[in-house]
């Protein structure tokens, strides 16, 4: 019997709404309503039709997307109105059409959920303190499947049988378990046991407490996680800390934490709310917070820096070991310097059995290697600023999420990405597939990761380009391997058509893309390095920006890079070039030369290489002009990683000082940004105020000289969006306050939002770049100004 009230709904729903339990959550919250109806799967998400009552289905749609599970991501929901009927008494989940996207299936790993932790310390549950806990709405996903579709035969859990306990929860839809393909108990599922350097058994009754006992002795743990292996040890022990470093060969770079519980947390580092709802969330990041300076930490952890980098346990084996009263641990990748992440048993022993005292191993196959995210979080910069948090590493709980580009009429084209900071990019039908972080692709074992996750995600998402989009570096490895491809050089692989990228366009689109963005722009882009269509050493660039096209509005002032690539590890190489222009032969002076940390002989050594000009290129590079005033402040004479001298920079600035120094613009077509009074004006400083206002000063003027050329390049254009992009802006306190400046002056500022504004972005803008040139074109430029 149909009453008057009642009506029926189609519910068109899109997002991200296959693979991580949205059916059987539209299932279990149509029957609470007493609804009738059915959910499926298809081409564009998923189909909801509901029959009932009009003030029950309002109260559907009220809770469909307030109550989402914590993987999904509705993006929009379109209702139609149907004739109700007759013969429907029961809400049912309907057989896939088909037509499903492969990518939708692929979804991240998520941290254990309140529902499976409760459960992991009741003494009463049948997976009490079982550390391969997990139900619909966590548990590994990623690093766990081998085809689609996500079934159990398809994943490596598949090695493990369900026991008679575990088959009723998967196939019953009122269960939290329905469908966890992952589902396992002590009786049926994975176990750990510990062993020595020698892949020796250990033998005990508790192998999680026996290594928590060790942690808390000052042992060095090398752990299997979710994506690979860890390496622990207590963080509050300076030697243990050194120890770690020396046998992992990682001289300088930053450790992550890892703390029991946000009280832990805030002991260690400054916290806003929305800090610590990304640290509690589901994705479980590593986060950049502020230091406190009363922090029990060792200094060794990360030496000269006010950040540390924190995150809370995200497998039920870390809650456990974390359980056992420990304080927090240092918890960095499982390998040998930047080598790629350790995943195997055997190959943990092998080359992790020289870094750590015991090994705790498990039996659950890890598919594919997954480093954690890395967050910058949202605490104020330097500048007073507020901030949100900036994704700077996708990896676990980020990889594979599509990014949505809503153009469907594009051809499908795989970007290989830049050559540090690596990754790859899947785009086809309006999404993009940003693969997880690689590394810097100069380590041949990590180059041949490079490749192999591009086989890989090809494989697993049925993904067949038809277009190639690399970076136009002749040297970078990634655009070699593209070459390659093309010609049809790869064994197996077909020839294909390719485009290539200038550097900072790419990271310009990237930035876009994050934002939605399709209209026109003013691209700020700052880093270390990117190829010139001129063949300079990019990297201080004002740009005008389409998705498929750009021009060079303005730029840094070139000055040379004495040995060219040896001056991005050596600092002082990048202030002998900087000085040189600003000076001339007068950097040869005594003053100069003690700030450089150098004899005389060989600043005048690399002087009269600057003046020969042998293996000198240009350069505009942002990245290097930090270099420069770090080592001229006494701060870093050499980067021993990435990026270190501006960290260092960073770090070293006082609070509270407004002054900037001279600058101009100069020039046009494009224009020069000219700092040589800045820096004449930075060397009396030095004679006579503390580094730390120094540095202050110089990002203070930094900003000022990126804005005011955001503000000539809008008196050209006739545009008001800046789109702000590159490694530079990982810097809180210099992307603060320049976002601030724009803001001041009317524009909109574009900042990036889920996708890294370092190399890490690059390959989406890529991407998109090289769809948009092969489809129909729009914009303002003409085709003679596309570069």
């Amino acid at each position: 019997m149909i009453f008057d009230s009642t009506r029926r709904q189609r519910l068109q729903v899109t997002g991200q709404v296959q693979g991580v339990g949205f059916r059987p959550y539209v299932y279990r919250l149509a029957r609470s309503l007493g609804l009738v109806g059915s959910v499926v799967n298809d081409a564009s998400g998923a189909t909801i039709e509901l029959q009932g009552p009009a003030e029950v289905l309002a109260e559907f749609g009220r809770r469909l997307t307030a109550q989402q599970p914590p993987l999904s991501d509705i993006r929009t929901v379109v209702a139609q109105e149907l004739p109700p009927v007759t013969d429907q008494h029961d809400f049912v989940i309907a057989p896939s059409r088909g037509g499903e996207l492969a990518d939708a299936q692929v979804t991240v790993d998520i941290a254990t959920c309140p529902d499976c932790l409760r459960e992991l310390f009741d003494p009463a549950d049948r997976r009490y303190r079982y550390p391969f806990i997990n139900c619909t709405n966590c548990g590994p996903r990623y690093t766990i499947i081998r085809a689609i579709p996500y079934d159990r035969p398809n994943i490596t859990m598949a090695d493990f049988a369900m026991c008679r306990f575990c088959g009723q929860q998967y196939s019953d839809p009122e269960d939290r378990r329905f469908h966890a393909q992952p589902i396992a108990c002590p009786q049926c599922g994975p176990s750990v046991w510990l062993v020595d350097v020698h892949g020796r058994q250990i033998f005990c009754d508790a192998p999680i407490q026996e290594a928590a006992r060790l942690l808390r002795r000052g042992r060095i743990i090398a752990l299997k996680g979710l994506g690979g292996f860890h390496l622990a040890c207590r963080a509050d022990n300076d030697h243990a800390v050194r120890r770690l470093r020396r046998r992992k060969h990682r001289d300088a770079k930053p450790f992550a934490l890892m703390a029991r519980d946000l009280e832990q947390i805030r002991r260690m580092v400054l916290t806003t709310p929305q800090d610590e709802a990304l640290l509690a969330g589901p994705q479980r990041p590593i986060v950049l917070l502020p230091r406190r300076q009363d922090a029990d930490v060792a200094e060794s952890v990360a030496s000269g820096l006010k950040a540390l980098g924190v995150m809370l346990p995200y497998t039920p084996l870390h809650h456990l070991l974390l359980a056992h009263d420990l304080p927090p641990l240092v918890m960095t990748s499982g390998n040998v310097a930047d080598e790629p992440l350790t995943r195997d048993n055997q190959d943990a022993i092998a080359h992790l059995g020289a870094i750590a005292d015991a090994l705790l191993l498990h039996n659950r196959r890890i598919q594919r290697s997954l480093d954690d995210s890395v967050v910058l979080g949202g605490a104020p910069a330097p500048s007073g600023q507020p901030t949100r948090p900036l994704v700077l590493r996708r990896g676990r709980g980020y990889a594979p999420m599509p990014v949505m580009l809503g153009e469907s009429d594009t051809p499908a084209v795989l970007a290989v990405g830049a050559e540090l900071k690596s990754s790859v990019c899947l785009y086809r039908a309006g999404r993009a597939v940003l693969s997880e972080h690689i590394g810097d692709l100069k380590d041949g074992r990590v180059f041949r990761h490079f490749m192999g996750v591009i086989n890989d995600l090809e494989r697993l998402l049925d993904f067949q380009p038809q277009v190639l989009a690399a970076d136009a570096h002749p040297q970078y490895l990634s655009s070699d391997y593209a070459r390659r491809r093309s010609s049809g050089q790869l064994a197996g692989r077909a020839a294909l058509p390719l485009v290539t990228v200038q550097h900072h366009h790419a990271h310009i689109v990237s930035c876009m893309a994050d934002n939605g963005c399709t209209d026109d722009v003013i691209g700020i882009a700052a880093d270390g390095v990117g190829y010139g269509d001129d063949g300079a050493v990019w990297g201080c660039e004002i740009l005008r920006c389409s998705l498929w096209e750009y021009r060079r509005l303005g730029h840094l002032r070139y000055f040379r890079l004495p040995g060219s690539d040896a001056a991005a590890q050596e600092t002082y190489r990048s202030a002998v070039g900087v000085l040189a222009e600003a000076l001339g032969p007068r950097l040869v002076s005594p003053h100069t030369i003690s700030l450089l940390g150098q004899d005389a002989a060989t600043i005048k050594r690399v002087f009269e290489q600057l003046v020969s000009g042998v293996n000198c290129p240009l350069s505009s590079s942002l990245g290097r002009l930090f270099d420069a005033v770090s080592a001229l402040c006494g701060l870093a004479r050499a980067n021993r990683f990435e990026g270190q001298a501006p960290m260092l920079l960073e770090a070293a600035a006082a609070e509270g000082v407004e002054e900037a120094y001279p600058f101009e613009l100069t020039g046009q077509g494009p224009f020069e940004i000219d700092y040589r009074m800045m820096i004449e004006a930075l060397l009396a400083d030095l004679e006579r105020v503390p580094a730390a206002v120094v540095s202050a000063k110089f990002h203070n003027t930094v900003a000022a000289f990126l804005a005011e050329g955001a503000r000539r390049a809008g008196r050209d254009t006739g545009l008001r969006t800046v789109a702000l992009s590159g490694g530079c802006m990982v810097n809180r306190y210099l992307a603060g306050r320049l976002e601030r400046l724009l803001s001041q002056d009317g524009f909109t500022v574009l900042t990036h939002r889920q996708i890294p504004c370092n190399d890490g972005g690059i390959a989406l803008g890529q991407a998109v770049i090289a769809a948009r040139r092969l489809a129909p074109r729009r914009g303002l430029m003409s085709r003679s100004e596309e570069r």
